[in-house]
């Protein structure tokens, strides 16, 4: 599927050779070091260290690896020594005029501040992912979230706003009043995170509402991976008959990915960020492994050569969608700390999840990892509803079983009595950890 001209922000920068690209790339980044190594005392010091004190000691991505890697925990260490915000600053804090946060799942929170030019650069970013999904200037867009510090969605709103699309927001609201909300406004566009799709669908479904027919033609899902699993993104469009688009993003990073509508993998936006996938063990070059980011547009607080901790896979081939962007597979695969070894092999919560979501009977689920005696042992619990429930766990132990290489106990619970989530999912607990 070639994209039509509207379907892009920047055509000719989306569609450009590899050499081209690269050559903006660097010229951007050169541009943003200049900056940096001026005032920025957290980089400045990192990378004298590494012998970088010019921007033109950068002239090719090879030379990128003459910059150390930047860390979550180093960031976090550094703003527990410098509180509030750090030393990661490029200008006087009364440059900047917005503050967010990172939801804190995998450690302390970490603050980070925008200026009015970085802010744009953040609206931009999210208006490639719009463009990508189809989505246009007449679109109505619903915003099912509460505008807390987390940055995902204030930025889905700014982008919005950028293409000139109507922008409502459900913060405040209960799931039914989002529900209602999404009717009462002929919403078009619906931006949540995957899991609080298939709950708004459940809720839905409760109240014997039709969203399936209503107006909702595009679903963009962001906050957690899932989107791009091919059993959620069915169960998503199957519940509200419109087509399902994966984005990715961090607080600290920007709105580096998107899916086009050729919906084969997830394009990084490589106008705006440089991209390596590197082996987590040795840090050199992968096809598979850690993504590693370095943002072009987010001079006022950057990050440069970022472990992000996502899993994924590069694509070798073009996508029909014309854009020369590179493409991971699958979106983000998983977190490279979140892989579960259970009896010698490595179980990534997206693989449950994609296996669990090809049974329509099946609602939220839950997994636990117990260590007893000496063995490893997981147990999946699953929401059941219209059939039999031990028929049920059956089927879906053997899918695991084949899927994986590895035995399961399935346990059918009552559908309603596992936890409900508007932000990131935590459906996995491994016990031996506690224990």
């Amino acid at each position: 599927m070639s994209a039509s001209n509207n379907s892009y922000l920047d055509r000719f920068i989306e569609t450009m050779g590899r050499e081209a690209l690269t050559e903006i790339q660097i010229k951007k980044f050169q541009m943003m070091l200049e900056r940096v190594l001026e005032s920025n005392v957290f980089y400045k010091n990192k990378f004298e260290r590494a012998g970088i004190t010019h921007p033109e000691d950068i002239k090719t991505l090879d030379d990128l690896h003459k910059l150390p890697f930047t860390t979550k925990q180093e960031l976090s260490t550094n703003q527990e020594a410098a509180p509030p915000y750090g030393t990661n600053l490029t200008f006087t804090r009364e440059q900047y005029t917005r503050i967010h946060q990172t939801s804190g799942t995998t450690g302390q929170p970490l603050r980070w501040l925008d200026t009015e030019e970085s802010w744009k650069w953040w609206a931009r970013c999210w208006a490639s992912v719009y463009k990508a999904a189809g989505v246009r200037p007449h679109d109505r867009v619903f915003f099912a979230f509460s505008f807390g510090p987390f940055i995902g969605f204030w930025s889905a709103y700014e982008g919005a706003h950028h293409i000139k699309a109507l922008s409502i927001p459900g913060g405040g609201m209960s799931s039914y009043q989002r529900v209602n909300a999404i009717l009462t406004h002929d919403v078009t566009v619906l931006v949540c995170t995957p899991t609080y799709a298939l709950h708004l669908a459940e809720v839905a479904e409760e109240q014997n509402i039709d969203i399936k027919n209503s107006n909702v033609r595009i679903t963009i899902q962001a906050g957690e991976p899932g989107a791009s699993l091919p059993g959620t993104k069915a169960r998503i469009e199957e519940a509200w008959g419109a087509k399902c688009y994966d984005h990715a993003g961090a607080t600290e990073v920007g709105a580096w990915g998107y899916e086009c509508q050729s919906q084969n993998g997830l394009h990084v936006n490589e106008g705006e960020f440089i991209c390596e996938v590197i082996d987590p063990e040795s840090g050199e070059h992968a096809n598979e492994g850690e993504l590693v980011i370095t943002n072009l547009g987010r001079i006022g607080m950057p990050i440069i050569r970022y472990r992000t901790g996502d899993r994924v896979k590069i694509m070798q081939e073009p996508c029909g969608c014309g854009r020369t962007y590179r493409r991971l597979e699958g979106g983000v695969i998983g977190r490279i700390d979140q892989v579960y070894t259970v009896r010698g092999i490595n179980v990534f919560p997206s693989a449950i999840e994609n296996i669990v979501r090809r049974f329509p009977e099946s609602g939220e689920f839950a997994v636990d990892i117990y260590r007893r005696k000496i063995l490893d042992e997981m147990e999946v619990r699953i929401e059941v509803k219209d059939t039999d429930p031990e028929v049920f766990a059956n089927l879906v132990s053997d899918e695991i079983r084949n899927g994986l290489g590895i035995r399961v106990k399935v346990i059918p619970v009552p559908f309603g009595t596992l936890p409900r989530f508007d932000l990131k999912a935590r459906r996995f607990t491994d016990h031996r950890e506690i224990d």
